[in-house]
């Protein structure tokens, strides 16, 4: 079934459901968070429902709303550059049931009147790295990419790679910015795969972190934000990508160089996998605005 009829079968059975309900939903997916934040809101009155006797199937009315209206906004998410939700679904790799158990493994806030009390509404969080490791299907690690010829290089505690500016795009002529996925990949400049999702250890987790430059340029001896050294430690590898790649410009390409100083030692291989790797993207990439309905 094509993807785009699959959205249109949704926002049919939501139609049909709700009848003449005002309800809508809002939020924004902020990859730097790795959330996607959601605000569910109805219109009391359209859906006939008077207080303080129909606050319960309010309630119902609003939480059946929200796995509705969440299911299109799940269906867009990047999966990797050339791939979204929606395009897994199309292909029989997810069901529905699973986007729906995704949803409902947000995290909630108990629905509220509005002041003036003619709505109601809900705030629902979905953490993406939940959605990451459900897509995790590997039960063993490809090993990283080794190389013949290991030149010397020190042991780091993480990756950074920055590429927040413009790129030269893979096979083509012109630029794009980066933008975040679920699974993106690393080059070399000789294309060369040096990472992507199989070479995970584990599969409760994400292999990339997203961070904007602000975030390594920290008031502190390594420059780090606190949440970054978190991940990547106090004595990360710095690199600046050199190109992009993809349907979708999600893959980055380091120099060759740079690539080696990685792969060159154990300790250094073993930091793709365990996801100790953060992407420095421009800030206009890092969060967009979702919704649907009202």
């Amino acid at each position: 079934m094509d993807k785009f009829l699959v959205i249109i079968l949704i926002l049919a059975v939501t139609a049909g459901a709700f009848g003449q309900a005002n309800i809508g939903i809002s939020g924004t997916v902020e990859w730097d968070k790795m959330r996607l934040n959601t605000q569910v809101l109805m219109d009391l009155s359209s859906a006939g429902i008077r207080l303080p006797a129909g606050r319960t199937q309010g309630e119902a009315l609003l939480s059946a709303g929200y796995l509705n209206l969440i299911q299109p906004c799940l269906l867009g998410l990047q999966v990797d550059s050339s791939s979204t939700i929606a395009d897994l679904i199309d292909r029989g790799e997810l069901t529905l049931a699973q986007t729906e158990a995704i949803a409902l493994g947000a995290n909630s806030v108990a629905p509220a009147l509005s002041h003036d009390m003619r709505s109601i509404f809900a705030t629902h969080s979905i953490n993406l790295v939940n959605i990451s490791s459900a897509l995790l299907r590997h039960n063993r690690p490809t090993p990283v990419t080794r190389t013949l010829n290991p030149v010397s290089t020190a042991n780091y505690t993480g990756i950074v790679i920055i590429a927040a500016d413009n790129l030269p795009v893979h096979g083509m002529r012109g630029t794009a910015l980066p933008v975040p996925c679920l699974f993106p990949k690393i080059w070399d400049g000789e294309m060369n795969l040096i990472y992507e999702r199989s070479m995970l250890e584990t599969r409760n987790g994400t292999m990339v972190r997203y961070s904007s430059l602000e975030n390594i340029f920290a008031n502190n001896p390594s420059g780090l934000s606190p949440e970054l050294q978190q991940i990547v430690g106090e004595r990360p590898l710095r690199i600046f990508a050199s190109g992009v790649f993809g349907i979708k410009p999600t893959d980055l390409i380091i120099d060759r160089n740079d690539a080696l100083l990685i792969i060159s030692s154990e300790e250094n291989r073993r930091l793709l996998s365990q996801g100790k790797v953060v992407f420095v993207l421009d800030d206009s990439v890092l969060s967009y605005e979702i919704s649907a309905g009202l």
